[in-house]
This record gives C-alpha cells, structure tokens and sequence, in this order.
C-alpha cells in the first residue's frame, strides 16, 4: 500500500470506481480567522429577552425589543452598528441589580424669558429642544421640555416636570446612570438660552447597585468572542471578565478575547483606579472628567468594535492610531486631555484617543491595562493591543494549517523509509510547513526577520510521547509606526 486512502477501505472486492475527496491541500495562503463581538450590558424590565442568555443580534429595532428601547444594551449594540454591520454580534443582556438605584438629575427653569428661542439640552450628547415664546413661564418650558425628552424613547433618561423643575431618571439602575451628561448649548456659537431665562442644572447622581455578570459569563459556554463590549468598569465585574479571559487565553482552551471597557475621571483619579488593574486582555479607553458627553459605553462600544473591526477582521497588526470614532461628541477645547496627560495616561495602561481639526474624535493609542509583570516591574510585551490581536492570530493559524494538512496522520522519525504517499507527517516535515507558514505571515505583513525564525525555530518527537510533536515557535512579530523623532540640522 502506498496511498493512505481516508475513506475507501484496501479490502474493497466490489467492482466499481471510486474516488474519494482529499481537502488537506485543498487552501492556500492563511486561514480566515472567524470574527465575533460580544456585548455585555444591562436590559431594561419590559426587553423580551432573557437576563445573562446570549442571543444573536441581527437588527436594531430586535435589540430593541430585546432589551429595551434606551437600555444600555440597545445603545451599545446600536453604537458599535454605526461602527460596521460586518461583525457577528451577540448580546447577553443583563438585568438591573433588584437592590440598585437609579441615578437622578434635574434641569430647574427661572426667570421671564424676554425673547423667543429654543432651550438646547444636551442627555448622553443628543440633542433635545423646546421652544421658547416670551409669554411663556417657567413651569410650560419644564413641561414642554419634559415632554421632548419623553418623546425620544432611546434617551436613557425618563423625565417628569413639577413647579418649573425638570427630575431626569435613568432607565437602567446602578452606577453608569451617575455617567449620564446634561448640558446646555454645546455649540455656544449657534445655540443660547433665550434671554431673560435661567437654567441650572443638577448632575446625575446616586445611581448604585451594579449587576453581577457572574451568570452571564457561565452561560457564555465554548463559542469565542474576539472583542467583548461592556460598558462596566467596576472591580467586581473586571476581576470576573479577566479571569475569565485569562483562563479563554490559555492553551487548553484557545478561545480567547479582548475586553473593552471605558473610564471616566481626572488623570489622577484614572491612574488610580488604572493601578488596581493589569490585564493584557482588557483595553480601557480613558474619557475626561466634564469632557467629552457621550457616556462610557457607548465610547467602550465604539473604540472597542474599531478595533474588532479593523483588528479582529483587516489587519491584526496594523495600528489603529487615527481611526475616527463615528457618533462620539469631543470635550470642549480647555477640557481635553493635554499630550503630557495623555502619554500619562498611556503609561499607567489607559488607552486614549484625541480630537482632529474637525471635532471627529480618533484612536491615539489603544493599549491593555497590562503594565507590570509578575515581579512588578515594568512590562512592554503585552502593551499594546495589536500584540493581542495578532497573537490571537497566529495561534489560530498555525492551529488551522496543521489540522488541515496533517489530519488523522501516522507520526515517523525524520529518515524513516515509507513510501510516498503514505499519511505519515515527520518533525522535519512539520518543520517545513511551519516555515511555508512564517512565509505566509511575512507576506502578510505580521511577522519579520526570517532568518531569525528558522534558526530559532524547532521541531522535535517528545521524549515521553511517542504521538506528539513538540515545538518552539519563534515569530518576530512586526511593530507599529507610532513615532517619528527627527533632528533639524539646518545650514544658512
């Protein structure tokens, strides 16, 4: 026998022809990693969906229903939409903590307005009017103001209005209703407050009670998610989704993913709450205090599905430094964090974008909180992103090719006499696809300096187990243009 048949069998007496199909070489060039998002965000009581079971989201006005018009879940799911429509999204919807509170605000209206205008109110930066007439008094502008706000379902507000004061409620209970911004006239050169009218308003605050994404994470079962969005920052829920993606990363599993996440503060009080963090798996995008008005999750939805996006399904080595944020509002001018803040910020492990010339909001830098290594010291490696990604990557494609080319193969020492066409594989036979494969990545531009590989690189038969093949695979992985530093010696 010298060609190991898969299907028919060499004791075959049956006259006939039969032919059988051999896929192994069948694919050329690197395996298409497949590219999932999973969103984990909290539902509203009247969504049809079933707390911490994920579904497949397919449609907005689904994920609506799903979850809740102006739940999180169906603002983040909408965000990361205006992003692309082109990654599978799933959603495990997580219900409000029974024993929470809802974050409270209000918009209190004075005064005899002297002209005709609008009120211009700002919630999580949409834009709500009310017109003005001069004859109007305090207590018709809260209602008719209340009455907009009403009027647009997918605001994470509710509003009520009594005595001239307008009491905003978030949807959702817990925390990240207290990151829900209220603001007049974002562009003070095309909006005011009419005259004569004053309007002070109370920050939304006294939101507590986050829900647990325990359950969530058991049901999340073997499928991976290469980018999970979630809009919650506290301890509790990130020791949970790094333990998680830690033990998803390991070798025994393989099914890993990256975790997007965004915090809102000064630079002293995000590098503080950035020191209780160092996880390779979790990229938190840091938001200014007073800045910018779109709320935390949707800029973890927005900067995480860039990423998934352009990472996950593109270019996993290719930075994504000045990829603009579709639907996110930028701080005002004096509120923005100053390069010296930022590359703070990046140090302690906080990931940052920046405003161009025309208010679009685009990715700086989008690093892991991982900083340290075991010893404490400062540690590089797992830095940035990009490094995740593609490591994701070229895990799974070695994996691919090696189960593809080699299935259900007899294993021999390098020299052994076997005829050809025998599915026998030897460590130099692997050794040579693991090369073809460097190849590959070179060419596509996610690895460098072969000769380094090939001399680093190798295959050997385990000493303790016959039927195992057991290698060093040394890839230089490629790096990212971030920086150009050059020296001005001009002559006259």
């Amino acid at each position: 026998m010298t060609v190991s048949f898969n299907q028919i069998p060499v004791n075959l007496l049956a006259p006939g022809q039969y032919v059988e199909f051999d896929n192994s070489k069948a694919n050329k060039g690197l395996t298409v990693m497949p590219n999932r998002i999973l969103v984990i965000a909290q539902k509203l009581a009247s969504g049809t969906a079933a707390a911490d079971v994920p579904f497949m989201a397919t449609r907005l006005a689904d994920v609506r229903a799903a979850c809740g018009r102006g739940s999180h879940a169906a603002l983040m799911y909408e965000a990361s939409q205006g992003v692309t429509d082109m990654v599978e999204t799933t959603i495990i919807p997580l219900a409000d903590n029974g024993a929470g509170a809802a974050a409270t605000g209000a918009i209190a209206v004075t005064g005899a307005p002297t002209e005709a205008g609008l009120l211009n109110l700002y919630v999580a930066g949409v834009l709500v009017q009310a017109a003005v007439a001069v004859t109007d008094t305090p207590t018709i502008i809260a209602t008719a103001l209340t009455a907009a706000i009403n009027a647009n379902a997918d605001l994470p507000v509710t509003a009520a209005s009594a005595a001239g004061t307008v009491t905003l409620t978030a949807r959702n209970k817990g925390t990240l209703g207290n990151d829900i911004d209220l603001r007049l006239n974002y562009y003070p050169q095309s909006q005011k407050t009419p005259a004569g009218l004053n309007v002070a308003i109370t920050a939304m605050a006294s939101g507590a009670g986050d829900p647990s994404i325990a359950a969530a994470i058991a049901n999340l079962g073997e499928t991976q998610y290469n980018t999970i969005l979630i809009g919650l920052s506290d301890s509790a829920t990130l020791q949970l989704i790094e333990t998680e993606l830690a033990s998803r990363w390991g070798p025994l599993k393989q099914n890993d993913g990256r975790a997007h996440t965004a915090v809102r503060g000064t630079v002293g009080t995000l590098n503080t709450w950035s020191n209780s963090r160092n996880s390779e798996h979790v990229v938190a995008w840091s938001v200014e205090q007073g800045g910018s008005p779109m709320p935390v999750w949707k800029h973890a939805a927005v900067w995480g599905t860039i990423c998934a996006y352009y990472l996950g399904g593109i270019d996993p080595a290719r930075p994504v430094q000045t990829l603009v944020g579709p639907g996110l509002l930028p701080a005002t001018q004096e509120k923005r964090f100053t390069r010296a803040e930022r590359n703070n910020l990046l140090s302690y492990g906080l990931a940052t974008f920046i405003a161009d010339a025309g208010g679009n909001l685009m990715v700086e830098r989008a690093v892991t909180t991982y900083v340290h290594n075991s010893g404490g010291f400062v540690d590089p490696s797992y830095r940035d992103a990009e490094t995740m990604y593609t490591l994701s990557y070229l895990r799974y494609s070695v994996r691919a090719r090696i189960a593809q080319k080699f299935a259900r193969y007899k294993l021999a020492n390098d020299g052994a006499n076997f005829a050809p066409g025998q599915a026998i594989v030897t460590p130099r036979t692997i050794r040579g696809e693991l090369i073809a494969l460097f190849r590959d990545w070179e060419e596509a531009g996610l690895v460098e300096n072969f000769d380094q590989f090939k001399t680093d690189l190798i295959v050997e038969r385990s000493q303790t187990d016959a039927n195992r093949i057991d290698v060093l695979l040394p890839p230089d992985l490629i790096n990212q243009f971030r920086v150009f530093a050059a020296k001005l010696e001009f002559r006259l």
